[in-house]
């Protein structure tokens, strides 16, 4: 029973012993004390806790081997929910979810990211505030908020650090101007981390190793390895957009540079070579409606994206790489080109089991990273005990 926890430390109070009730399998209180080895007495005192709380619930009876069944119990995700946020450069995206990332409520709506905190983070309240009332959730119920920008972002303090299309969030304190009118803690990231982290935890969750590739008016990746999102000393791993691709020599690039891989395959530059095309949803419709210029556009783009991807199959050596953004949606010319040249340069025992594959969150892929990283910060033994204390 229970193999995977045989050998985990032994929990010292009710934060750690919630967390071997975190995989919602129903236990009794007698196999929590063999698992813990702790006294039935001090079991039921943080049993009684949890159940107190909410987070954990009763799960019906086991069976019986003589007697009256015991009661088991097991992690109640209902018990508080979250806010997610995915705010994009035109777009953004809010959820509420319970504490596994079940979508209550949820809008979209666009946005001009560029119109600076102020007023984008009073309209992530407004709208928080009301998919509350939506989902006929009161705010004590609300444990945490989980926000994906953009740009780059130092982590550890959710301030987004020279952001090259959020003018005026350089340094602003996201995480503090939420929390003033939330009252909770508030985690930040960058959009295509959270992403990654998104489409990792509901679409892939046994696959340690996975990138994720945005494509849109920007191109990034997020990185998983050993199950961990990987940020990089600064928080700018991943940066694909400003790689130099051969043939893009002399495009000049948003970053100063020239040649770089979003000045070559992004939403952007695919639509400027299209004249029919205006924006990265314009190039979409097009080659959905059968264009054929645009199609043959999308499919070199893919590329461009797959001579870089390659040496980062080379370096990383992911068993799965999703490819998703609005150029996505495209389909399978983008994702054609990319696996073309990604197979044809890449070693074959890195790319002997490689999948290279479209998302499959539908677009959800920022909302439900940012809310698995928002509830994974309040479901920490440390802060279970702060909670129930």
């Amino acid at each position: 029973m229970d193999e995977l926890l045989k050998f985990a430390p032994r929990p010292t109070g009710a934060g750690d012993m919630f967390q071997l009730l975190r995989d919602r399998q129903p236990r009794t209180r007698s196999d929590l004390a063999t698992l813990t080895g702790q006294a039935r007495s001090t079991i039921a005192a943080r049993v009684d806790l949890l159940l107190a709380s909410g987070f954990v619930a009763p799960a019906g009876e086991a069976s019986s081997t003589g007697g009256r069944p015991p009661a088991t119990f097991a992690f109640n995700p209902a018990a508080r929910v979250v806010l997610a946020v995915d705010l994009g450069a035109t777009h953004s995206r809010l959820a509420l979810t319970d504490l596994v990332g079940t979508v209550l409520a949820e809008h979209h709506e666009p946005i001009a990211i560029a119109e600076g905190p102020g007023p984008v983070l009073d309209r992530v309240v407004e709208l928080g505030l009301e998919l509350l009332t939506t989902a006929d959730r009161p705010l004590s119920d609300l444990v945490s908020v989980g926000v994906g920008l953009p740009g780059p972002v130092e982590h550890s303090t959710g301030r987004p650090i020279n952001p090259p299309i959020m003018p005026g969030w350089d340094d602003a304190d996201v995480p503090g101007l939420l929390a003033r009118k939330l009252r909770v803690p508030v985690l930040v990231d960058n959009d295509v981390n959270v992403m990654a982290l998104g489409e990792h935890t509901s679409e892939w969750p046994e696959v340690d190793h996975l990138l994720f590739v945005k494509v849109a008016t920007g191109i990034g990746a997020g990185i998983i390895s050993d199950g961990q999102i990987r940020r990089g000393a600064q928080g700018a791993a991943g940066d694909l957009g400003h790689i130099a691709v051969p043939g893009g020599l002399d495009l000049p690039c948003r970053c100063g540079n020239t040649g770089c891989l979003e000045a070559v395959a992004s939403g952007p530059a695919i639509a400027n070579a299209l004249a029919e095309a205006a924006s990265s949803a314009d190039v979409v419709a097009l080659v959905r409606a059968g264009d054929l210029d645009a199609g043959r556009e999308v499919r070199a783009a893919g590329r461009h994206i797959g001579e870089v991807l390659a040496a980062c199959v080379s370096m990383l050596n992911p068993s799965v790489i999703v490819i998703g953004g609005v150029v996505a949606e495209a389909g399978e010319h983008l994702l054609a080109g990319i696996r073309e040249v990604v197979y044809r340069r890449s070693l074959p025992l890195a790319t002997q089991h490689l999948r290279i594959v479209a998302s499959r969150t539908k677009g959800r892929a920022g909302v439900l990273g940012a809310s698995a990283m928002a509830s994974e910060h309040v479901l920490s033994a440390a802060a279970i005990d702060a909670l129930i204390s």
